[in-house]
């Protein structure tokens, strides 16, 4: 007798509600604090300038967008997360119901009519990434800049990275298992009751500059971000100050 086939639903629709209970309308403490700053700074908008939100969730980065002056597209493949942006940040932007590999199949949108796209923490749920990354350069405008920020992928690999405690030095360190090889993870909601799975990507840094680069796309910065005051020891606070768990990348349209 063949055993039952998982029916946990896929896709970020089944996960919705415990996501949003997680990021709300302004974002978690992180995006706030450390990555829809870090995105500001890369993209460097200008007032008018067009932004693409490519996986735009529940619409955080809209009003941070809108209070520069410039103008935010957002796309989101999740119409239950489309339905929650539509809902709270309509005044700040439009919401485009999209997969991110075929943006050139959006009637909503043109080619090159973009002055920046963005990702915020959404291309490391994405695959295949070049077709992701050739979307996005589709969309972008030349000299256009295209802002990634992500969780640090040299540093937090699902399932395959953590802190480890050596008590004799009185150091927090961080043990990663496995880096170079690309490999899928699903990751499961929490909470009693809650099913629904997503599925993350993990691939090396190289992938993420050569692929732009196959694009005509150069990348000309890049922050790692550290959050030194967390932590409740001495040796917690060294080791966030030093380790970044995030990243944010910028590359410009050079053809």
């Amino acid at each position: 007798m063949s055993k039952p086939q998982n029916r946990t639903p896929s896709g970020w629709d089944p996960l919705a509600t415990w996501y949003d209970g997680w990021v709300g309308a302004t974002g978690s403490e992180h995006h706030r604090r450390f990555a829809i700053p870090c995105l500001l700074r890369l993209m460097a908008l200008q007032a008018d300038e067009h932004v693409l939100d490519i996986g735009a969730g529940q619409g955080v980065l809209a009003p941070y967008v809108t209070a520069t002056g410039a103008r935010y597209t957002g796309v989101e493949i999740s119409p239950r997360l489309l339905e929650l942006a539509r809902k709270r940040h309509r005044r700040h932007g439009r919401f485009i119901r999209g997969d991110a590999r075929y943006l050139h199949r959006l009637p909503e949108l043109r080619a090159a009519s973009f002055d920046a796209v963005a990702f915020l923490f959404s291309i490391q749920d994405m695959n295949p990434l070049d077709a992701v990354l050739r979307s996005a350069a589709w969309a972008l405008r030349d000299g256009g800049r295209l802002a990634i920020l992500m969780t640090h992928p040299c540093f937090r690999v699902p399932r395959q990275s953590g802190w480890g405690h050596d008590p004799g030095r009185k150091l927090q360190f961080r043990r990663i298992d496995r880096y170079l090889n690309p490999l899928t993870a699903p990751m499961k909601t929490y909470g009693k009751g809650r099913k629904g799975v997503s599925i993350t990507f993990h691939r090396p840094l190289s992938h993420y500059v050569n692929g732009l680069a196959a694009c005509g796309l150069a990348v000309d910065a890049l922050e790692e971000i550290t959050t030194p005051e967390a932590g409740e020891t001495r040796a917690e606070q060294r080791a966030n100050a030093e380790i970044p768990l995030f990243i944010g990348l910028r590359a410009r349209k050079i053809l």
